[in-house]
């Protein structure tokens, strides 16, 4: 249940965002608003991760969701009208350019958050130990 509010509330904002900047750059689209959602559902997995608020369970179940969210983006995506997107101007596609430069940048960020922790929380809690046996 605490998955699916978190993709829910990630997503609804980032579409807001894509909504907005899609505006503030004169684009009748949304741009970026799939990657911001994304983004802060990434964010918000670390946040709630590190503050120790999840369970086992709840986090398998974010981690469900995060891992079904891309496929499901990918479908969204494919929706979005791109031909419109090109033939409004250079500055969509900047736009579109800049979100996945920024996306591509915060995964390299998160990387190596993680690496420099040792293990990816996320993974952790399936990776079925010793000592259980």
């Amino acid at each position: 249940m605490f998955g699916t509010a978190l993709l829910a509330v990630c997503y609804l904002l980032g579409i807001v965002a894509g909504d907005a900047l899609g505006t503030l750059i004169g684009v009748k689209a949304n741009v970026g608003g799939v990657g911001f959602a994304m983004i802060l559902l990434i964010a918000s997995l670390h946040f709630v991760h590190k503050r120790g608020v999840m369970t086992a369970g709840t986090e398998r179940g974010v981690t469900f969701w995060a891992a079904l969210y891309i496929p499901v983006v990918v479908a969204m995506s494919a929706t979005q009208n791109v031909v419109v997107a090109f033939k409004s101007g250079i500055v969509a596609v900047l736009g579109a350019a800049g979100s996945v430069v920024v996306c591509a940048c915060m995964i390299a960020v998160i990387n190596r958050i993680i690496e420099r922790r040792g293990v990816d929380p996320a993974w952790q809690s399936a990776i079925p130990s010793a000592e259980s046996d």
